[in-house]
C-alpha cells in the first residue's frame, strides 16, 4: 500500500520560511515523479513544482524563486522549501506521485495547513 505522509506546516508571518516533508513508502520510488499541491479555500488544486528521480524540476510561476523542490532518493523523502511566505499562500498543501508514463498523479498525501499571516 502506498502512503505519502506531509509535515510541517504551520503558522508563520508573511516573509517568513518553513519547510514541507513528504515521507514517501513507495516501493520503487525512482518510478515516480513527486510533486507538490496546494489548495485555498474557494480554489481549484493547483501544482507548486515537481521533481524527477534525476533531479529535473518545474516550479509554476507563483513560486518559481521562493520555493525549491528536492528529493532524498535514498530515503525516499520529498522537501518544498518555502521562503518570502506571503499571505496568499495560505494553502493545505499535498504531495503527490505519479509514475513516469503517466500524466495524472496516482498517489496523494493527506495535506498539511500553511497559514501565513500578514
Amino acid at each position: 500500500q502506498v502512503q505519502l505522509v506531509e509535515s510541517g506546516g504551520g503558522l508563520v508571518q508573511a516573509g517568513g520560511s518553513l519547510r514541507l516533508s513528504c515521507a514517501a513508502s513507495l516501493v520503487t520510488f525512482s518510478d515516480y515523479r513527486m510533486g507538490w499541491f496546494r489548495q485555498a479555500p474557494g480554489k481549484e488544486r493547483e501544482l507548486l513544482a515537481s521533481i524527477s528521480w534525476s533531479g529535473t524540476k518545474y516550479y509554476a510561476d507563483s513560486v518559481k524563486g521562493r520555493f525549491t523542490i528536492t528529493r532524498d532518493n535514498a530515503k525516499k523523502m520529498v522537501y518544498l522549501q518555502m521562503n518570502s511566505l506571503k499571505p496568499e499562500d495560505t494553502a493545505v498543501y499535498y504531495c503527490a506521485a505519479r509514475t513516469t508514463t503517466k500524466i495524472a498523479y496516482d498517489y496523494w498525501g493527506q495535506g498539511t495547513q500553511v497559514t501565513v499571516s500578514s
